[in-house]
């Protein structure tokens, strides 16, 4: 059953989506709802599965990996069905990759779309052509390259 939520908890999450680093008293002063009920809020938000962790917005340039690149690729389903693998499957030893940011099964003209970061054009194009087209179970594959992303 879902959830009903009401605008404290919207304002709640909001405060959380921008940095959830903040304590549930900062939280409280922004929102200007009591500390009490923020707290009691964001524990039944965890509860209920909608708030599912906490995490950190990486600076991927001075990680090495200024790259984003989205590759989409269809399944070779013939190859799946001998060798009795579901698309799930494939997706799930893809996404093991280290540069495999997200991966996600997509309705559309392709199956599956993979979100990587990678360090320069070389690093892709080594992921793309000496790795992910080499996967059993792969039959063609579309990157876009992102050339600016508004996080």
């Amino acid at each position: 059953m879902a959830s009903i939520l009401d605008d404290k908890d919207m304002k709640i999450l909001e405060v959380l989506r921008e940095n959830s680093k903040l304590s549930t008293q900062q939280i409280s002063k922004k929102t200007l709802i009591p500390i009490t009920t923020v707290h009691y809020r964001i524990k039944k938000l965890r509860n209920e599965g909608i708030i599912k962790k906490y995490t950190i917005n990486i600076n991927h340039k001075k990680l090495g990996k200024g790259i984003l690149a989205y590759v989409f690729f269809i399944p070779h389903y013939d190859i799946l069905k001998e060798r009795k693998m579901h698309l799930e499957d494939l997706v799930m030893k893809v996404k093991k990759h280290a540069l495999v940011e997200e991966a996600a099964v997509i309705a559309g003209a392709k199956d599956v779309l993979l979100k990587v970061r990678v360090n320069d054009i070389d690093e892709l194009n080594r992921f793309v052509v000496d790795y992910l087209q080499k996967v059993d179970g792969i039959s063609r594959t579309e990157t876009l390259i992102v050339l600016k992303s508004f996080e």
